[in-house]
């Protein structure tokens, strides 16, 4: 049986760094979820890695912490290397 790709070790990463892009911009689960229309429950999901984010979601968030996504995905990229 095949583990989820959230639960895979190399995509820890990802909510560590989602985590970081919304406590450095001084946001409360709770005000990103506002911004990006969804439940505080979806935010911690994304953050403990409950959930998968996507490439669009991804956008979004950065967005909504007032980082460019461009940015955001060349500093994660290094993250990975």
């Amino acid at each position: 049986m095949s583990t989820k790709a959230q639960h895979n070790a190399s995509y820890r990463i990802i909510p560590l760094f989602l985590r970081e892009l919304r406590v450095s911009a001084n946001l409360t689960q709770r005000d990103i979820g506002k911004i990006l229309n969804k439940p505080q429950s979806y935010v911690h999901n994304c953050e403990v890695a409950n959930r998968r984010v996507d490439i669009t979601e991804f956008i979004a968030w950065s967005k909504a912490c007032g980082v460019n996504p461009k940015a955001a995905f060349a500093r994660l990229i290094e993250l990975f290397e």
